[in-house]
This record gives structure tokens, C-alpha cells and sequence, in this order.
């Protein structure tokens, strides 16, 4: 059978959407590093491979999907633009793909984002519109900048070039480590896990595909005990990377192809920060230190269904970091 030819057409996006991305975007990314850490080995009793997304261009791998997306439109729909709303990384990753294209970035941000993710839109030349802090006014100020631009939507998550892109990911960490049986990605709106998922189940049907998520945020958790979409009235988590919901073209794949769901609380994302900080030596923002969290967390460790899970490649996706709340949080 053709490499993951079940899954074509079922989905939004799939193994030859990725490869394609892959080929498109590969002279503008970073292809990251891989790090391991014997001592971090012994901690979780398991070997661990940290693909290295904070090395992305931007910060994080965000730029993957925008990439693919502001490469994806064809010459007439690129001189108007792109729009987006954004709390920070996928908002400065379409700045800059677009400061790449030579065409005009203009990016919603809610007024509660990190300072540092905002200065990274402004940085690279994205126009920043403010708006509230909740997904109803960032969508609605968003509608209105399309219809005054004409610009194209790249929405952050929900939209097939994204996650292909975001699949790259797979095919990079798969080829640097062949041996991983399980691969432990952040969950917010499910582009990133989507695109990993669909990748390397493609090439491994046997691997399994964890989200990690908080518990502050835990609608990834919920929507799939559920088996539908389950949106909260609020979020309140240290993660602010981890705090949008799932998509109704991301669901489906987070619903096939992600084997379950791993909680974990605001302390053990900190104590997985400063073990990233501390032993690898790297500056991880807490969205992206959550995947370590996960793997070092009771809830996980004592679940015998996974006690098989023995190479385990973690995503740490971002490292955007607003350090005056770094700090604040290491205190607590």
C-alpha cells in the first residue's frame, strides 16, 4: 500500500500535502536540532529526543505552517496580503514569511499578549490591529481588516496549509531518530499535533502520538472523552501558547490519530522549564517545555498502557519568552 494512502482525502491535509510543504518551505526554514541529555534520560526512565523548534526562524515552529501558507498563494492573492489573529508566535511567524514574500502582514493581537511575541511581529514588520482578549473580538476585528484589505486569512491553526507545515516536523525528527516509538506534542488549536500525527503515523502506522496539554486549558482532554468539541468559558494556565481551541478540520485528525491526551498542572510545566534551562542548556517558553512535563509527570509514568513508550521524542516548540513573568513564575 502507498505511504499513507488510507488516510488521503479523509482529512484537510495528509502525507503528500506534508511532503509538498516540505519541499516549498525547505530553503527558508531551519531544519532543527535534535538534543538529548543522559541525565534527563535517568530522570524519566526513558531515552528522550527534543526537537529543537525554539531554533525556528521566529522562535518557534509556527513559521513552518506560515511559510507554507504566504508560499502557497499564487501572485494576485499575495499582493493584498495576509491577516491573522494572534496571541504571539504564529502571529510574528506570518510577519516575517510574509516580510520574506515582500507583502503586507496585518496581525490582530488581543491586548493581553506577551510583550516579547508582540515586539516579534513589529520586528519583522507585521502591522500590528489590537483587539480584546477574547476570541469573539479577535475574530471580529479580524473580519473587519478583510473586508477594508482584501488581504487572505492564514488562520493560526484551522487551515490545511498550516498543518502541513507544522508536519514537517515529523518528517525531519523521524529521519534524525528513527528509533522513536512515541512522539509527546503541546495541544492548543491542534494545528502542530495534527500535522505531526498525520506524518508520522504515515510513516509508522505503530508510533504513538501524545498531546500534552494543561490543565488549565484541558478542552483537548475533555473533547475527546467526549468525542466532540468541548470549548471552555475560560482558560487559566502559564502556557499562554496553549490556551485556543480545537478546529473543526483539527479535530478530526486529534480525534483519529492522537492516542490520548496528557494533563498536566502550571508547577510541573515551571519544573520542567528550569530542567530545560538548567541540564539543556536552552531557553524554552512554557508551551513549549510542556511535552517534558509530560513525560516526567505521575500521570504518565504510572500508566501502564504506555510503560512500552521507551524513545520518546518531545517537541519543545517555542522559546518566546516574557522573562519579567518567567522570573515571577519561578518564584511560586
Amino acid at each position: 500500500m502507498e505511504e499513507g494512502s488510507e488516510m488521503r482525502g479523509k482529512y484537510v491535509a495528509d502525507i503528500s500535502s506534508i511532503r509538498e510543504a516540505q519541499e516549498r518551505i525547505k530553503s527558508f526554514i531551519h531544519k532543527t536540532p535534535v538534543l538529548s541529555s543522559e541525565t534527563l534520560n535517568a530522570v524519566a526512565g526513558r531515552r528522550l529526543f527534543f526537537k529543537c523548534e525554539f531554533f525556528q526562524k521566529g522562535g518557534a515552529f509556527k513559521f513552518r505552517g506560515a511559510c507554507n501558507a504566504v508560499l502557497s498563494l499564487d501572485n494576485d492573492q499575495a499582493a493584498k496580503g495576509v491577516v491573522t489573529h494572534s496571541s504571539g508566535n504564529h502571529a510574528a511567524a506570518l510577519s516575517l514569511a510574509a516580510k520574506l514574500r515582500g507583502i503586507p502582514a496585518y496581525i490582530v493581537i488581543p491586548e493581553s499578549a506577551p510583550k516579547c511575541k508582540v515586539e516579534n511581529v513589529v520586528r519583522y514588520g507585521g502591522q500590528v490591529i489590537w483587539s480584546e482578549a477574547t476570541m469573539q473580538s479577535r475574530e471580529s476585528v479580524a473580519s473587519k481588516v478583510l473586508q477594508e484589505t482584501g488581504a487572505v486569512l492564514v488562520h493560526p491553526y484551522n487551515d490545511g496549509r498550516i498543518i502541513s507545515g507544522q508536519g514537517t516536523i515529523s518528517l525531519e525528527l523521524l529521519e534524525q531518530a528513527p528509533e522513536i516509538d512515541t512522539l509527546i506534542v503541546p495541544i492548543s488549536g491542534g494545528g502542530l499535533i495534527s500535522g505531526v500525527a498525520l506524518a508520522a503515523k504515515s510513516i509508522n502506522p505503530a508510533i504513538r502520538v501524545f498531546a500534552a496539554e494543561p490543565s488549565g486549558a484541558n478542552d483537548a482532554a475533555q473533547s475527546k472523552e467526549a468525542g466532540r468539541i468541548i470549548t471552555l468559558p475560560e482558560t487559566n494556565t502559564i502556557a499562554d501558547g496553549l490556551r485556543a481551541f480545537l478546529g473543526d478540520l483539527t479535530w478530526p485528525i486529534v480525534r483519529d490519530l492522537v492516542d490520548d491526551v496528557i494533563t498536566v498542572e502550571d508547577k510541573e510545566i515551571i519544573e520542567a522549564m528550569k530542567l530545560c534551562y538548567e541540564i539543556l542548556k536552552v531557553a524554552v517558553e512554557p508551551s513549549g517545555a510542556i511535552g517534558l512535563a509530560a513525560v516526567l509527570s505521575d500521570n504518565f509514568k504510572k500508566n501502564r498502557a504506555w510503560k512500552n513508550c521507551n524513545n520518546i521524542g518531545i517537541v519543545l516548540s517555542g522559546g518566546n519568552v516574557d522573562l519579567g513573568k518567567l522570573w515571577d513564575s519561578f518564584k511560586q
